[in-house]
């Protein structure tokens, strides 16, 4: 990993992430934008103030060259945001491709291992499922989880309402591969353990009696191959034991089979083995921030949902991103869980706030690590001339620039996404460009290569 624990970058999460290793995070949460066509400020005087941003989005907000990148590299996503330009306009193709680009490079730092949550809600969340489809794949889809908010806040009078109240979030959660795991169990509560683990055995473990399931119930039909004598103890119903005489031996010697003194069987199931319950993926469990975490930050999230995630989709020292970290719920919340942690935001508000929660809510001081730089990759790459030939072939003899056919010693490697936007020298971000293309580029982007080539009529 080339990059720290606890570092929080003050930079487009874009340039970032491109400089980020490949498969370096475990899990990753994001709460970006929602494409809600409002936009949102702290208010004066909270701890907040200051921090705002626009979520209004237009194709001149997307840079151009994206949307090449995309059409090149993704034919298929490319072509599913086209369609949400069909049904929803430009402004929908816009938010999706400036989503689209980034996701691609979470998915390229993303362990085959790790976990992806994308927060959102309904004004994008059917396409942001498509977008997420194709980038991660259908099958490493894995749920649609509603997190009830708050109580509902729809305003107007009831009577004219034209809708239902709109009090939920959803969280798309996509895998990496199957090799990712996920412990969706829901912890009890004190009083909830006491209720369902009345009894204490005499090394002080709590357990509830479970000795109805030794043997089966008579309605469970003929099973000979359950029928059987265990430590002189034969089962009085036809349709035998419940478990094989393996496995009850197991469970004797584990000391979850108990022979008390009167001849008389007792099961226990202890707590130290209870796994849980599943949460499902209905949240109204969750109520919004309390008073004590509040900053003032326009869409903050609770402590309680991020403890949530990390829990069951990390484990303790696993890395943990969120490219829009906003008011640093994610990062205190991985602190506390003591997983390790990279928070990337626009914001220079965003690192007074992750100092400021780390020192209140967790008693961190001192320890993050501010940077506005681009990270470097630590991947190992051959030199980026070394790909001049397979270029050429790909190109089959034309500048990328003013798609003129040139001998090979004419044509120059030149970096698709410039390495001060965070480009790297993997083939896939190379391209040729004859000589004067190359100086028309110069640092540009491809994007103003082509413009100006417009300009002076070449293209």
């Amino acid at each position: 990993m080339n990059i720290k624990n606890r570092t929080i970058f003050e930079n487009d999460n874009l340039f970032v992430l491109r400089g980020m290793d490949s498969e370096s995070v475990d899990l990753i949460y994001l709460d970006p934008p929602f494409n809600s066509n409002r936009n949102y400020a702290a208010p004066i005087g909270s701890q907040a103030a200051g921090a705002a941003f626009k979520d209004t989005w237009t194709l001149s907000d997307v840079d151009n060259a994206w949307h090449g990148e995309i059409a090149d590299r993704e034919p298929a996503l490319y072509q599913a945001i086209h369609t949400a330009e069909l049904t929803h306009g430009k402004g929908m193709k816009s938010y999706l491709i400036m989503m689209a680009i980034r996701l691609l490079e979470m998915k390229r730092v993303l362990k085959k291992t790790g976990n992806i949550y994308l927060h959102c809600d309904p004004t994008a969340s059917h396409y942001l499922k498509i977008i997420m489809d194709s980038i991660f794949g259908r099958n490493n889809f894995r749920s649609e989880i509603t997190w009830k908010r708050a109580t509902s806040t729809q305003k107007g009078s009831q009577h004219r309402s034209t809708r239902w109240g709109n009090n939920a979030d959803i969280l798309l959660y996509y895998a990496a591969s199957r090799s990712a795991e996920l412990r969706p169990e829901r912890e009890l509560t004190e009083a909830e353990i006491v209720k369902k683990f009345k009894h204490v055995d005499e090394k002080g473990q709590r357990y509830y009696n479970d000795s109805a399931h030794i043997w089966s119930s008579p309605g469970m039909g003929d099973r000979p191959n359950l029928c059987y004598e265990w430590r002189g103890f034969v089962n009085p119903h036809p349709s035998g034991w419940r478990l094989s005489k393996e496995r009850l031996e197991e469970e004797y010697e584990k000391g979850n089979i108990v022979i008390h003194a009167d001849g008389k069987l007792e099961r226990r199931k202890y707590l130290k083995d209870y796994k849980g319950a599943s949460y499902g993926n209905i949240w109204d469990d969750v109520p919004p921030p309390t008073r004590e975490e509040r900053t003032g930050y326009p869409t903050q999230k609770p402590i309680a949902l991020l403890e949530r995630i990390i829990k069951a989709s990390s484990n303790k020292a696993d890395v943990v991103l969120d490219p829009f970290c906003g008011c640093a719920t994610t990062c205190v919340a991985a602190e506390r869980l003591g997983r390790q942690w990279i928070g990337i935001d626009i914001s220079e508000k965003a690192v007074d706030l992750v100092r400021m929660r780390l020192e209140r809510e967790v008693g961190l001081f001192g320890t993050v690590i501010h940077r506005t730089d681009i990270p470097k990759r630590s991947e190992k790459l051959p030199n980026y001339r070394t790909h001049k030939h397979t270029l050429y072939g790909k190109q089959e003899g034309l500048c990328n620039g003013c798609q003129t056919q040139f001998p090979f010693r004419n044509m120059t490697v030149d970096h698709i996404i410039p390495r001060n936007h965070g480009g790297t020298d993997a083939i896939d971000n190379l391209q040729l460009l004859c000589g004067a293309c190359n100086s028309t580029k110069s640092t540009g982007t491809q994007a103003e290569l082509l413009a100006k080539l417009q300009e002076q009529g070449i293209l």
